[in-house]
């Protein structure tokens, strides 16, 4: 197999350099405005002495902004003086989608979050799926990336962990997880994890963390103060802050088989039955779907294939075939 081309991103900062560096991930990209133009991706470096190396990411999909705001806070405040070892923040990882507020990139439509491991030699997306598979997580002992629903879902708050071949590397994930202290923590089943960032820690061994922290294409207060909560509570857990977690009441959740998701077969005007949080029977009936091109005619009912607690919603008014209407996970004891 031929060698990889080296990727075009360089980094403004020392990845090896003592003390806070804030700078940029170049990405040369020439289009119409700017024939010599840059993609530049912000980037903080946080390092003093020896010690574990984290990670932390938001705005992987560009409509998400509980980790924005939670790390651009967190690197405007972090000294050197508070860290053991590196942190390593990105507030807004897909940079395109983030300014263009919304879920994938407008320059090649690309989903950070379906591009790994990436491309040296690919689109703008593939390049910094590259970038970030090659470079950066070689880096980190333990990843953050944090999400919530953007624009089209809604979920309780939970951090998440997966299910992992390696039951040790699995153990050390959800004990990330639940340092995070979420109010809710969530084993997480994904649809389509192939080509994932998530995925990409987890083949290289990473401590992987994620979350979901509310929805609906913006941020609260509560939302961000989970957020930021969780990740200083990572960063201690980690040993690479000095401090004792903070307690936060957490119910455990699981996501065990695809009965979880109730995918809409119909366009129309959604009526959602349930609400998040709620303890859900199976065969209730969880939305309604209406026809809405004509008035009169009944509308159909999505029931759940399991009983547990309504943990994600669709959230736009209108759904379309296709679109995940609600999840329903198990409450574990």
């Amino acid at each position: 197999m031929s060698e990889l081309p080296d990727n075009p991103i360089s980094a403004t900062v020392d990845f090896a350099r003592e003390g806070v560096q804030h700078g940029f991930l170049k990405l040369p990209y020439s289009r119409d405005d700017s024939a010599w133009g840059a993609v530049m991706i912000p980037v903080t470096v946080i390092q003093r002495g020896q010690g574990p190396t984290a990670l932390l990411t938001g705005g992987n999909h560009g409509d998400e902004y509980e980790g924005p705001v939670a790390l651009s806070k967190l690197a405007q405040g972090l000294t050197a003086v508070e860290v053991r070892g590196r942190v390593i923040i990105i507030p807004f990882m897909n940079t395109p989608a983030f300014h263009a507020g919304r879920r994938t990139s407008p320059i090649d439509k690309g989903n950070l979050n379906r591009s790994f491991p990436g491309k040296p030699d690919g689109t703008v997306t593939e390049k910094i799926a590259d970038y970030f598979n090659r470079t950066l997580l070689p880096l980190a002992d333990i990843v953050l990336d944090i999400h919530s629903g953007g624009r089209t879902l809604d979920f309780l708050p939970f951090a998440a962990c997966h299910v992992l071949p390696d039951k040790d590397q699995q153990a050390q994930c959800e004990a990330g997880m639940r340092a995070f202290n979420a109010p809710y923590s969530m084993r997480m089943l994904e649809l389509d994890a192939g080509a994932m960032y998530d995925t990409a820690a987890e083949r290289q061994g990473k401590v992987f963390v994620t979350t979901e922290l509310g929805g609906g294409g913006t941020s609260s207060a509560r939302s961000v103060a989970i957020a930021e909560r969780g990740v200083r509570n990572l960063l201690v857990h980690a040993g690479i802050l000095v401090g004792e977690v903070q307690a936060a009441e957490s119910i455990m959740l699981d996501m065990p088989d695809a009965d979880c998701f109730i995918a809409s077969e119909h366009n129309g005007l959604l009526e959602m039955c349930r609400d998040l949080g709620d303890n859900v029977n199976k065969g209730e009936v969880i939305a309604r779907i209406y026809d809405a091109t004509r008035s009169g005619v009944a509308p159909v009912e999505y029931r759940a294939a399991r009983s547990g607690l309504l943990a994600a919603r669709h959230f736009p008014g209108l759904v379309q075939c296709g679109d995940t209407v609600a999840v329903i996970a198990d409450v574990l004891a």
